[in-house]
């Protein structure tokens, strides 16, 4: 059974075997190809009545082209910066995603992260993102959501009005705070079951334990992101040089 695209004159006995009415399996016979190929075929390109062969033809060539094209913006978006092993990067941002994998991200939505932290950049849009990861918008769009609603990201305008996908120190921060806030919840919830369940209860009594764990833990991760943001913020301190000649060393003769 030939293989690879459908030629032009194929196209033509396809065309020729709809306006005889010949159902798709005989017409695929005439041409030795899977009675599958001639459906995808004819639906593809207007459907039985519509079909023409010049016109399906001349559609497959340009679906071709754009594909090529598709392929070598892919290829340039995908080269790694001058003096970087492109496999070593590959391999690294692999092993990079299988870590966010294990603490439980979707393949997806690490796999987007870590182009994010690992662009020079710091930054990418949807199209950008598409070629890199050669994946759908529509998969781009479902994972940077979820990094959005986990505060693991922000969005920007840049000067061309495109959305900026962007995962700096910052986001780490509001992060981190995000995640405080949550066990501040947790933490609330449970004591909430100490009233209900009564405050002498082996079940209160866990419920207070897990809450004041919590809160332990959610006030430490406040304390440890403030101090992380001020200690890293700060740039170290630089003096003016001075025009006075160093001062004489005392003499220990």
């Amino acid at each position: 059974m030939p293989g690879g695209r459908l030629t032009q004159q194929e196209r033509r006995q396809i065309a020729l075997g709809l306006t005889e009415g010949l159902a798709y399996a005989e017409i695929a016979r005439g041409i030795d190809r899977p009675t599958s190929t001639v459906t995808r075929e004819v639906m593809r390109n207007g459907g039985p009545i519509a079909y023409r062969a010049d016109l399906a033809h001349r559609a497959t060539e340009q679906r071709a082209h754009r594909r090529r094209q598709t392929a070598r913006r892919e290829s340039v978006a995908a080269t790694p910066a001058p003096g970087r092993d492109a496999d070593a990067v590959h391999a690294y941002e692999e092993a990079f995603t299988a870590l966010l994998m294990q603490s439980g991200l979707p393949k997806m939505t690490a796999r987007v992260l870590v182009s994010l932290y690992t662009t020079d950049e710091g930054s990418l849009t949807a199209s950008e993102l598409v070629q890199r990861l050669r994946v759908s918008p529509a998969s781009i769009s479902k994972a940077v959501a979820f990094l959005e609603g986990q505060g693991l990201i922000r969005r920007e305008r840049d000067d061309r009005r495109r959305e900026r996908y962007i995962a700096d120190d910052d986001v780490w921060y509001q992060s981190m705070i995000a995640s405080a806030r949550s066990h501040a919840v947790l933490a609330e919830t449970a004591r909430q079951g100490v009233g209900i369940l009564g405050p002498d209860s082996p079940a209160a009594t866990r419920l207070e334990n897990i809450a004041r764990f919590v809160d332990f833990v959610g006030e430490s991760i406040t304390r440890a992101a403030e101090q992380a943001r001020e200690i890293l913020s700060t740039k170290p301190e630089t003096h003016p040089p001075s025009d006075e000649p160093p001062a004489p060393r005392p003499d220990l003769g």
